[in-house]
């Protein structure tokens, strides 16, 4: 909805012209009563108002974003937590979109060469509108295994496993039958519904009038790494690292989790498959982190008033391949153990440095915490360190990813210099 001069917005924030200028007090509103709200009200000078009080900072839900952006005026200094249009990289759909028009944009600027780049994710194809181009690629690749996801449902509803054309032929008819009643109790990895389409009802005297929802139809990763010699199970069972899955299991420890620090987990790679894989790997990843924002790059609606914290699910297969399954534009923020609680809240209060709602930043800082930045279409490179092997002299990825991280000195001496810089003469 467009605004109109007649219509009447809610005000938010100081007035214009002071966007740079230092805050000491921050109003803030969310919704959210997770780790986001410990964090917010411990935050020296941030203070919380509730209803329809004035905010400059707003941690909201996408339905929120979709019903009132368009009709809330915000102040230069205001911040919000979504992009309008953030679905066009948590979508299922348009993210393959997207990063297949990149893909072939870099073909014709760059060459094939730097196309493959982008490589990162299966083989995947819209349904119903690319069905017929499905069904060729399923023909010529007979008796290997497809996953069906509803583009925009939350928690695996909706997600199955099929090897034969005919296992979907209910799905293309536009009916739902026992075959998705059946799938809608396996929830695979979570992610969220930003484009506001209704979950599919499962009464039966309904059945018949519900039209089909759009799916993703994507060549499953059968040889994900297994950790501890973990059997595969027959179809149609989905192998998770959800844990709102997980914590169902009889064997589940609340205390403990089923979640491995990042660190952790390269140690780990590193004892197995030795120091250069690894870091093969973990360049990857980078690579998947930088490649897809690009591929939005174009088309996100980047207004200064907002940001977003988005929540990867990749997948690692057994040759050490990661593959990009789905983007999230509200991960999960409630804590399932101790560690995850630190974990999540270390995370959150460095996306609040981020943000910067208190003007300290300079803008040309080149890490905050445990977040690497990413300036003007790329990662930010340092020189320190021994050459890279991709021919660019002593300037190496600015990349922390896995690596032993003392996030608590890194901000000191941030924060430290940022003192200093102030004090020093104009």
């Amino acid at each position: 909805m467009s605004r109109q001069k007649n219509q009447s917005f809610k005000g938010h924030g100081l007035s214009k012209g002071k966007e740079r200028e230092p805050r000491t007090l921050i109003r803030f509103k969310t919704t959210l009563m997770n780790t986001l709200m410990d964090v917010l009200r411990h935050r020296p000078g941030w203070v919380e108002v509730k209803d329809e009080g004035e905010w400059d900072f707003f941690w909201c839900d996408v339905s929120w974003l979709r019903e009132n952006f368009d009709h809330t005026y915000m102040d230069e200094h205001v911040r919000i937590s979504h992009f309008r249009n953030h679905y066009e990289l948590t979508r299922k759909n348009y993210m393959v979109k997207n990063l297949k028009r990149f893909r072939k944009q870099l073909e014709r600027e760059a060459g094939k060469v730097e196309a493959a780049k982008c490589d990162f994710f299966p083989k995947t194809f819209e349904m119903p509108c690319e069905y017929h181009l499905f069904v060729e690629e399923f023909r010529k690749n007979p008796g290997i295994t497809w996953i069906m996801k509803p583009v925009a449902r939350s928690q695996g509803k909706g997600i199955f496993l099929f090897r034969r054309l005919k296992d979907i032929m209910d799905w293309r008819k536009g009916t739902v039958g026992k075959k998705l009643t059946i799938v809608e109790a396996q929830p695979n990895r979570a992610n969220v519904n930003p484009s506001g389409s209704h979950d599919t009802k499962s009464s039966d005297d309904q059945k018949e009038e519900i039209p089909v929802e759009n799916y993703v139809a994507q060549r499953y990763v059968e040889n994900p790494y297994l950790i501890g010699a973990l059997d595969r199970q027959p179809l149609p069972d989905v192998h998770l690292t959800n844990v709102a899955v997980q914590k169902t299991s009889p064997d589940y420890h609340p205390k403990k989790g089923c979640k491995w620090m990042i660190q952790r987990f390269r140690q780990y790679l590193a004892s197995k498959h030795g120091p250069e894989a690894v870091e093969r790997l973990f360049r990857d990843m980078d690579n998947i982190f930088i490649r897809s924002l690009q591929s939005v790059q174009k088309v996100i609606i980047s207004d200064k008033h907002c940001f977003e914290l988005y929540g990867y699910d990749i997948l690692i297969d057994q040759d050490l391949k990661p593959w990009l399954l789905e983007v999230n534009a509200s991960p999960s923020l409630t804590a399932s153990s101790q560690e995850d609680y630190e974990l999540k809240t270390c995370l959150l209060e460095d996306t609040l440095h981020v943000v910067d709602m208190e003007a300290r930043l300079t803008g040309r800082e080149k890490r905050v915490g445990g977040f690497d930045l990413m300036w003007n279409d790329g990662p930010v490179r340092r020189e320190e360190g021994p050459s890279d092997l991709s021919g660019m002299g002593n300037f190496v990825t600015n990349t922390h990813l896995g690596c032993v991280n003392d996030r608590k000195e890194q901000l000191r001496q941030l924060f430290r210099s940022l003192q200093v810089q102030k004090k020093a003469p104009g």
